[in-house]
């Protein structure tokens, strides 16, 4: 794979309701989900996400009961890119982190998942290229696109710890932050020359603690309406912020957290 070690290369919704997230969605960003039957899968319902310009912005995995009562719950995950996966999940492990899944290979590549030793769940994988396309890279991830994760950011309940984490096992820097008074520093993350996302201190101590995507839209003005139009919730903003784009956060009606981004429009 040509994106470098340590990229961010898929985002997976975990929803009980995929057809009416696929609808909520839709409606908000402008993604076309699409069905997807795998007999290698084992069952499972896994949707991929589409972009307008036929691109895939990431997948969609059915929560089962099954799945439900063992913990899961509706959010937004991460996958990031690591060549040899059961050497980093060894690795985290070895730090406190928790494994979810074992390393496993499927038609996709090898694929695991963990907890960070601060228990934010993330996806590891090594992705098997499509066989026309073995130096194909990952372009789910864009700081500037419509319809593509735009920012990560991650509120830890250790900031520091998080910082050397993320920064030893996947290459990140901070080179920069901005203060936020009594909440802290926001510290931006550069990872090969490029900017993707902040790391900063948990505010609340209730709730998951997950890697939280924003996606971005033309309008946020008028994504803000579609999510209130299609039965989510508007639970910040919309915000400016430095570059004058603005923000939302927002939860989807299955319960995932998801956030926002782009040009305040009207």
């Amino acid at each position: 794979m040509t994106n470098p070690e340590g990229s961010f290369i898929w985002y997976e919704l975990m929803t009980a309701d995929p057809d009416a997230a696929s609808e909520f969605y839709g409606a908000v960003i402008g993604w076309r989900v699409l069905q997807h039957s795998d007999p290698s899968a084992g069952g499972m319902d896994y949707r991929l996400i589409q972009r307008d310009d036929g691109g895939m912005a990431g997948g969609m995995l059915t929560l089962t009961p099954e799945m439900q009562g063992g913990g899961a719950s509706p959010c937004w995950m991460p996958y990031f890119y690591m060549a040899d996966v059961d050497a980093k999940v060894a690795a985290i492990i070895a730090e406190g982190g928790a494994m979810h899944m074992p390393a496993a290979d499927m038609p996709v590549g090898r694929i695991a998942m963990v907890s960070d030793p601060q228990g934010v769940p993330i996806y590891l994988m090594n992705p098997t290229p499509p066989a026309d396309r073995p130096d194909a890279a990952s372009d789910v991830f864009d700081p500037v696109a419509a319809q593509r994760v735009r920012w990560n950011e991650l509120a830890s309940p250790d900031q520091s710890a998080s910082m050397d984490f993320y920064a030893r096992h996947f290459g990140f820097t901070y080179p920069d932050k901005m203060p936020m008074g009594e909440m802290g520093d926001y510290c931006f993350i550069s990872h090969h020359g490029q900017t993707l996302g902040a790391i900063m201190r948990k505010q609340a101590p209730s709730g998951p603690t997950l890697w939280l995507p924003y996606f971005g839209v033309p309008s946020i003005e008028g994504a803000k309406r579609a999510v209130l139009d299609s039965g989510g919730q508007v639970v910040m903003g919309p915000h400016e912020v430095p570059g004058g784009d603005w923000i939302i956060v927002g939860i989807d009606p299955g319960g995932a957290t998801f956030g926002l981004v782009g040009p305040q429009g009207e």
